[in-house]
């Protein structure tokens, strides 16, 4: 696997890793129905090499799924990937899907998986579905979702979106990761696209509150464009992480997915790097400047006749 980085990563230490949370070759089940830990459906195929989640081909989704859930309260996910096809410059699509929710094996419009889900998606997003975007893609991107949220598909899920960054991840001739590592609340997203066995910062989030109790998975989806994403490994280390004494009284598993933000995701514009800036003058903006500078335009109208009543009345007096 990829070396660890500044971030802290781990380094793979085998003795951190949980087998149950974790897909490593040779896949047990291959080529049939049956693999004791995990699930997959749709398109998925399964061979002695990878888990193909879609072939390249139009309108197809897949996923898999691990059938234990996470009681883990910091974790880090090293993915191994491949996305993949016939496709040339911006004729591929759609992207691939990683997951942490409550929610497991339920198909849906978000990368072949659902909507309005509970917990954390990073997603690997192949195609510009907003045409006025500056992004360049590939792009990576994080939502949490308590259910409440809609990935906007036509934005590629700018609305919703924490935070991101481009990754040229596609059509690789070499290996490519991803890791998740989720530590006392903060989220941190990191790739190794470039062959060079080093972790490249992408995504670092404090204030993310995710519960324990949740499902580990991966989906992709294509729609009139296609390519192949395959999942060759993903490996779930346990971090040796102390945590405050008062941590032991939560319930862990009742907590609600959340972001404590200074600024809503709503107010993400697009931006190359990722990083958040501020939103352009929506309607709702547009109108409240103008009826402030209407009050203004009024209060200056009242005050002005008052001072010049008061002049006249003065010069009448002096006359």
């Amino acid at each position: 696997g990829p070396a660890p980085a500044p971030a802290e990563l781990t380094d793979g230490n085998s003795e951190h890793l949980k087998r149950e949370h974790s897909l490593m070759k040779p896949y047990q089940g291959a080529g049939s129905a049956a693999m004791p830990l995990w699930d997959f459906q749709g398109s998925t195929m399964v061979t002695s090499q990878y888990v193909r989640l879609t072939p390249d081909e139009r309108s197809r989704e897949g996923s898999i799924w691990n059938r234990v859930p996470c009681f883990l309260k910091d974790w880090e996910l090293h993915v191994h990937f491949k996305i993949h096809g016939a496709g040339k410059k911006n004729l591929h699509g759609d992207g691939l899907a990683l997951w942490y929710t409550q929610e497991r094996l339920v198909p849906g419009p978000v990368f072949g998986s659902k909507d309005n889900f509970h917990g954390l998606a990073i997603f690997l997003d192949t195609y510009p579905n907003d045409e006025a975007t500056e992004r360049v893609f590939p792009y990576i991107s994080a939502m949490v979702n308590n259910g409440s949220l809609t990935y906007d598909h036509s934005k590629d899920g700018r609305w919703t979106e924490l935070a991101g960054c481009t990754a040229d991840l596609r059509n690789q001739n070499h290996d490519t990761f991803l890791a998740i590592r989720y530590s006392r609340g903060r989220l941190t997203v990191m790739t190794d696209v470039e062959d060079k066995n080093e972790w490249k910062n992408c995504i670092d989030i404090a204030g993310v509150q995710l519960p324990t109790g949740y499902f580990f998975g991966a989906s992709a989806g294509t729609g009139d464009l296609s390519d192949n994403h395959d999942i060759i490994s993903m490996k779930l280390f346990q971090l040796m992480v102390e945590h405050p004494l008062e941590d032991e009284t939560v319930d862990w598993t009742k907590i609600e997915p959340s972001v404590s933000l200074l600024k809503s995701p709503k107010d993400n514009v697009d931006d190359p790097t990722g990083n958040f800036r501020s939103g352009p003058l929506t309607g709702w903006k547009v109108f409240l400047l103008l009826l402030c500078a209407l009050l203004g335009i009024i209060v200056c109208a009242v005050v002005g006749a008052v001072v010049f009543q008061k002049r006249q009345e003065r010069n009448k007096r002096f006359y």
